[in-house]
């Protein structure tokens, strides 16, 4: 991935790693960051909130990607401006991904965010 100008991360040490990710956003004309917030391997009650924090920090919107297994589709659809209102701006992540289908749609979870409680 640093090939391809993957930034790495060490998760042992995550500490201002949204801080530090949203400056490197600031400062690049160029730069795209991709964030898988939902866990890949089993099913998991809340998605982690990163991907929201650094785009909200950094004043840029959240591309919102997919890859539909079932009807197989993959791209990037909406954009989604960051407001500082997390339970309005995942309602619209929410509705976006509805109708989405993984290929393992029993490990699929809803978006939903810890800080929207």
């Amino acid at each position: 991935m640093r090939k391809l100008g993957g930034i790495p991360v060490d998760r042992r040490s995550p500490h201002s790693l949204v801080s530090q990710m949203a400056e490197r956003l600031k400062n690049s004309d160029d730069l795209i960051l991709a964030v898988p917030p939902e866990g890949t391997r089993k099913k998991v009650a809340v998605w982690k909130s990163g991907f929201y924090h650094i785009a909200d920090e950094a004043g840029v919107p959240i591309g919102l990607g997919y890859l539909d297994y079932e009807r197989k589709l993959c791209g990037l659809g909406k954009f989604v401006k960051p407001s500082g209102n997390i339970t309005e701006d995942m309602n619209t992540i929410r509705a976006f991904y509805r109708n989405l289908r993984g290929k393992y749609p029993q490990l699929e979870s809803e978006p939903r965010l810890r800080e929207e409680s």
